[in-house]
């Protein structure tokens, strides 16, 4: 078996690439082909139209731009949050979109009952789930071994992950139904991790990891879009970076801070359109792919990269909040620019 895996180990990575690159004209044009015919010749926005789309995590950022999105195409909305209070006004705001009807439900994801109790109101109310956007997340900006508070793991680990997976056991049955699709908000950390979001990215890769498996267990009877969203506006060059919904876009202080513009909107646009595609995939941006084929074949240039760009010429920069550590530790101007983690994306 050891000789059979050393040749294995010698000729599948090199035959692979060479078969890939024979291939790799056909597959692009045909997946071109299927784009240009899904988005200009299928009337997507019309298969929405009465639809009943659930949401989790609504009540800010990447949720509520969603949730938008939604509502342009006249779908029914059913918005979950912990803040009833911030879904009422956004409620409004789908209506105004063109939502015929939108229901709200005060719920946290982690707990089973919850969901349990937000799927049976949309069932009761509706009959039928159409799309289920998991799109609650938390993340942080500390380095791992600043963290003295060890209780906030598991509390990452359970919005991240159980914060998806529980809202989807419970709607998989009426989706099998309705042959609907459950929609994924991922990050490219799931398999790029960067510095001072190690729980994060450790959350992440678990959760692709379960929804790809998902994918084969329950074939074509329901669909599954993965959306990833990357990096924006970064300033490297001082050893500083931002994750466009997936850290500071979003986590802000009180959560009251509006997500709206520019990358937000952009990425729940291109969320939506996919989903309404049947897209397994959506990406922004997509040019980020590449460094897989680093990570895979050149490890060490990927990390020697990643060094060069993160990493600042002077003290490393931090925010100690979550960290368990005195909040006098840090500077008034690192807390006014970093004052982001560990508030929930609801």
């Amino acid at each position: 078996m050891d000789m059979l895996n050393s040749v294995l180990n010698l000729f599948v990575p090199p035959a692979s690439l060479v078969m890939l690159a024979f291939a790799w004209p056909a597959l692009t044009f045909i997946n071109t082909c299927e784009w240009v015919y899904n988005s200009y010749f299928l009337e997507s926005d019309q298969l929405m139209h009465n639809k009943v789309v659930v949401i989790t995590g609504a009540s800010s950022g990447i949720g509520e731009q969603i949730a938008y999105e939604y509502a342009k195409r006249g779908a029914i909305l059913v918005l979950v949050a912990r803040r009833e209070q911030r879904l009422r006004a956004i409620s409004e705001n789908a209506r105004r979109l063109g939502s015929p009807n939108v229901m709200i439900v005060a719920a946290d994801v982690v707990k089973e009952d919850d969901c349990r109790r937000f799927i049976n109101e949309t069932i009761n109310q509706y009959g039928r789930v159409d799309h289920l956007v998991n799109s609650a997340s938390l993340g942080h900006t500390f380095y791992f071994e600043e963290a003295t508070d060890t209780n906030i793991f598991p509390i990452l680990m359970d919005i991240n992950f159980w914060g998806n997976v529980y809202p989807t056991h419970v709607a998989l049955p009426y989706l099998r139904e309705s042959n609907g699709r459950v929609i994924v908000n991922a990050s490219v950390e799931n398999w790029l991790p960067l510095p001072r979001m190690s729980l994060y990215a450790a959350a992440k890769s678990a959760l692709i990891n379960f929804y790809e498996t998902l994918r084969f267990e329950v074939k074509d009877e329901v669909g599954i879009t993965v959306a990833t969203h990357g990096w924006i506006g970064t300033e490297m060059s001082r050893g500083k970076f931002m994750v466009e919904e997936g850290a500071e876009m979003q986590w802000k202080e009180e959560r009251e801070v509006e997500a709206s513009g520019g990358p937000v909107e952009e990425f729940a646009r291109m969320i939506v359109a996919g989903a309404c595609r049947g897209d397994p995939y959506v990406k922004y941006p997509s040019w980020y792919d590449i460094f897989f084929l680093y990570r895979v074949f050149a490890p060490k240039v990927l990390y020697w990269t990643f060094q060069f760009l993160l990493t600042g010429g002077g003290a490393r920069r931090t925010s100690f909040i979550g960290t368990g550590r005195p909040l006098i530790e840090a500077s008034p101007t690192m807390m006014r620019r970093r004052v982001i983690d560990h508030q929930r994306v609801e």
